[in-house]
């Protein structure tokens, strides 16, 4: 399988702020591929230089064997760029921000409308509106649209559902499957961890550093500890008094539960005694399936130890 992009070793800093630390990742050609962490993780800085906007501080990124500094001209050519931030010319129409972007690219909407069509059919029918006045939904296929328009074999998302509607995400990721099919390879970054699960492979990074790469499924799988739900009436009581069981290994708050794994990998023997004992009412505990936001928080405190 071809390899698309690697990167190696790559370190940047920020006034002595280290922003990433030793990334190192290979992405095949037609994968989806995404970073998956909170805001503040590293993820730009990596696109920035995925994109050649940005030179590393040590290290190295390559496009189909083409370097991000010595190669930036040809790399330009063979990407298309979404950044996080809604940045098309918000006084210009979007019939006009998409012929600007073609134009750049010495091509036309017409030449490359069969790739484009699916996503550009919904906001068409505004042409002619300023893209300034779009919702958050059809900014987002606008920015798409222009991003691909000069049919780019990389395509590089930073945090595109950041701050649309679930259904406008649920949407967006069903594009991107549709894109995957033509050949294109995808490389996005998201904070929302539901989306992990929608690519082939994940990058779990954190303060700069990557924790993990591998499919989303086998990242479950390799949590490896009985995980329970529990729940009361008093939510945040629960979490202090379940921190204070002496079986307790970890607690985080997802929604109106708990999650909760013990020291033992069972549901220790005395937890409903001891949580009745504390004044909790309606007790409700379950085992569950860890999901990608479990592996996560277990890979985070890992790494903290």
């Amino acid at each position: 399988m071809m390899i698309a992009v690697i990167a190696s070793n790559l370190n940047k800093s920020y006034n002595g702020n280290q922003a990433i630390s030793d990334i190192n990742f290979e992405v095949n050609e037609n994968e989806l591929f995404g970073f998956i962490g909170p805001d503040g993780a590293g993820k730009t800085t990596i696109f920035r230089i995925l994109t050649t906007l940005l030179p590393p501080g040590s290290g190295y990124a390559r496009i189909y064997g083409l370097d991000t500094i010595k190669d930036f001209k040809a790399i330009r050519n063979m990407l298309g760029y979404m950044p996080g931030r809604f940045s098309l010319y918000q006084d210009l129409s979007v019939e006009e921000n998409l012929k600007f972007f073609a134009t750049i690219f010495g091509t036309t909407i017409e030449e490359n409308y069969d790739l484009i069509k699916d996503i550009y059919s919904h906001i068409e029918p505004f042409k002619t509106r300023p893209a300034g006045k779009l919702s958050g939904g059809m900014k987002q296929k606008l920015a798409l649209s222009c991003a691909l328009i000069h049919k780019p074999r990389v395509l590089i998302l930073d945090e595109p559902t950041t701050g649309v509607d679930a259904v406008s995400r649920k949407e967006f990721w069903q594009m991107l499957k549709n894109l995957q099919s033509k050949g294109i390879t995808i490389i996005v970054s998201t904070p929302y961890m539901d989306e992990a699960g929608l690519c082939d492979r994940v990058a779990l990074i954190q303060k700069g550093s990557i924790m993990s790469i591998e499919t989303p499924q086998n990242i479950i799988l390799q949590f490896g500890e009985n995980l329970w739900a529990i729940r009361s009436e008093n939510i945040y009581g629960l979490k202090n008094d379940l921190l204070k069981f002496e079986g307790c290994k970890s607690v985080h708050l997802f929604g109106q539960y708990l999650h909760y794994t013990s020291k033992t990998g069972e549901n220790s023997l005395g937890l409903d005694l001891w949580l009745d004992q504390h004044g909790h009412k309606n007790v409700e505990i379950k085992e569950i399936q860890p999901g990608i936001e479990d592996c996560f928080m277990k890979l985070m405190e890992k790494n903290i130890e």
